[in-house]
């Protein structure tokens, strides 16, 4: 279904080096970055690659400005020119983009929480979704590697009327396409096969803590993770209200499961939520437990609405930028709470070379604390970028959809000092662009490349994939993989709670429905609860988003 080339290239990772790879692009983009530089943004993101503008007047944004795409497999600037212009000719001052840069993020806070705002009864605000956690939230069945690194698949589908028919509410939508960017790192350790680990839990026990499915929760994440982690694995405690404590110091498990268990039953809610005394404390006593060989993480589990000291994201981790920096030491941020701050955790553990997840009933903790308990720990990329690199002769508009807070300048995907993102074994990263392609179009579509730091030795990677205009030849609804369709209703799921208008969007009551048969065939419960929470999104809006006029789908509850 889709041709994916794979290109390694190591390179010294210095800053020098990355920067010289910048120039040399910049000198083959030529004039290109003149009219299209990182300011240059329009309203919904997408961007004409005819005539170099912005289109739409949409409230969403995706769309990254950049210079004119790197030719696959030569490393050089393709021609720019619009529809109809000279191949051959030179660059001028209004070429238009063909590169989206990006951080790689695989935070999933953003759908957790959707999920349970929706089931309180209560739609979830449009400035805390993000269309790419809602995507990563789900299994995408793409290759791995076998070992260090990223394997890089690309596919996609024609978004226009599918043999069972249907194109939802987005007019015009036949001539755009739905382009998959998948990016996957090689499987897990099993628990016996990870590094030990010293983890420092700094939990909240604010007074808005005490709300039933926050701090008892936390409790019971807790005691699931102490049974859980092995006897070489330590553990710290820290406690934060108006003020941080220290409840345990960095202690074996062996031996000290009990006593662990007491000292996190003792946990009550307090007054204030000074985040940044927390996160100081905890970093103090990671550093004071700092093992070496040995996965040392400060976990954050709050509801992140912080009100007291220091409530600013960047401050409070420059207090710590020497402990992260020399330890290694990296935040993984678990969000609770009906009300919860994710804009703000997510800005923490960007900061902190970390990810964030939500967690809002014993099984998600269960599957946080237990299922995905190594791919949290563990790093074995950072400061990972992605660059899509468009076909000028194929591609006329693309639209990135989500990761508006993660934009990269194109000028810096190598530049090993500007920070990117931090991925784990296991994890897989999905970019997701609705693409318009040039009529008759054929040949190469896209050329997708990763770049990555050896967490140990600094060393820069890539790894580059492409994808031809066959491989989007397939209907969406008709003939797409399964799992490009979840990943489908997702995004879709995601720009409809933010208002926005990507192309041949269905209403809500067609997503449900095509949610709930995606569920029966891949047998996968996390798709019926996708199916759930559109059905309830759909029925709090009175059932207007019923792009087929079907009865609201109405799943399983939860």
């Amino acid at each position: 279904m889709h041709r994916t080339d794979r290109r390694r290239e190591k390179r010294n990772g210095r800053r020098t080096g990355g920067r010289a790879g910048a120039v040399a692009l910049l000198l083959a983009g030529a004039m290109a970055l003149t009219a299209c530089g990182a300011g240059d943004s329009g309203s919904d993101g997408t961007r004409d690659v005819s005539s170099g503008r912005r289109q739409g007047q949409g409230p969403t944004g995706g769309g990254q400005p950049a210079p004119d795409a790197v030719a696959p497999g030569t490393g050089r600037s393709a021609a720019p020119g619009g529809e109809g212009a000279d191949d051959t000719a030179e660059p001028g001052p209004e070429a238009p983009d063909y590169l989206s840069t990006f951080a790689l993020d695989v935070d999933t806070a953003s759908y957790g929480y959707a999920r349970r705002t929706l089931g309180d009864g209560r739609m979830p605000a449009p400035g805390d979704i993000r269309p790419e956690e809602f995507v990563n939230s789900f299994r995408q069945g793409y290759e791995r590697p076998t070992g260090p690194g990223f394997a890089v698949n690309v596919d996609g589908a024609r978004i226009g009327s599918g043999e069972d028919g249907g194109t939802g509410g987005g007019g015009g939508a036949s001539d755009w396409s739905l382009l998959r960017v998948g990016l996957a790192t090689e499987a897990a350790p099993t628990t016996a096969e990870r590094p030990p680990a010293a983890l420092t839990f700094v939990v909240d026990i604010s007074g808005s803590m005490a709300e039933t499915g926050r701090l008892d929760l936390v409790r019971r994440s807790l005691d699931i993770l102490t049974d859980e982690l092995r006897d070489d694995d330590s553990i710290a405690l820290v406690t934060f209200s108006d003020e941080a404590e220290t409840r345990l110091p960095m202690t074996r498990l062996k031996g000290n499961r009990n006593r662990i268990k007491d000292v996190v039953e003792e946990m009550s809610p307090a007054q204030s939520t000074n985040v940044g005394a927390g996160i100081t404390r905890g970093y103090e006593e990671s550093v004071e437990g700092h093992r070496k060989g040995a996965t040392n993480r400060v976990v954050l589990l709050s509801d992140a609405l912080a009100n007291t000291g220091d409530t600013e994201a960047d401050s409070i981790l420059e207090k710590i930028d020497s402990a992260r920096r020399e330890y290694g030491i990296t935040l993984f941020g678990v969000g609770v709470g009906s009300d919860y701050g994710d804009a703000f955790m997510e800005r923490l553990t960007n900061k902190g070379d970390g990810n964030t997840t939500y967690v809002g009933d014993d099984e998600q903790a269960r599957k946080v604390f237990v299922d995905q308990l190594p791919a949290h720990l563990e790093i074995r990329a950072r400061d990972a970028k992605a660059r899509v690199a468009f076909d000028r002769k194929t591609v006329k508009q693309f639209r990135l959809i989500g990761y508006e807070n993660r934009k990269v300048a194109d000028e810096d995907f190598r530049d090993d000092g500007v920070d990117g993102g931090e991925v784990g074994p296991g994890h897989t990263v999905t970019a997701l662009y609705a693409v318009r392609l040039r009529e008759g179009a054929s040949g190469t579509v896209a050329e997708a490349t990763v770049r990555w730091l050896d967490p140990e030795t600094r060393k820069a990677h890539e790894e580059t994939g492409t994808v031809r205009t066959g491989a989007l030849e397939d209907s969406l609804w008709g003939g797409a993989g399964e799992r490009l369709q979840v990943s489908a209703v997702a995004a879709y799921f995601a720009d409809h709670l933010r208002g926005g208008d990507l192309p041949g969007a269905p209403g809500l009551g067609e997503l449900a429905s095509r949610a709930a048969a995606l569920a029966e065939a891949t047998e996968d419960s996390s798709v019926r609860k996708l199916a759930t929470a559109i059905g309830q999104a759909d029925r709090l809006e009175g059932g207007r988003g019923a792009g087929d006029g079907s009865e609201p789908d109405e799943g399983e509850v939860g």
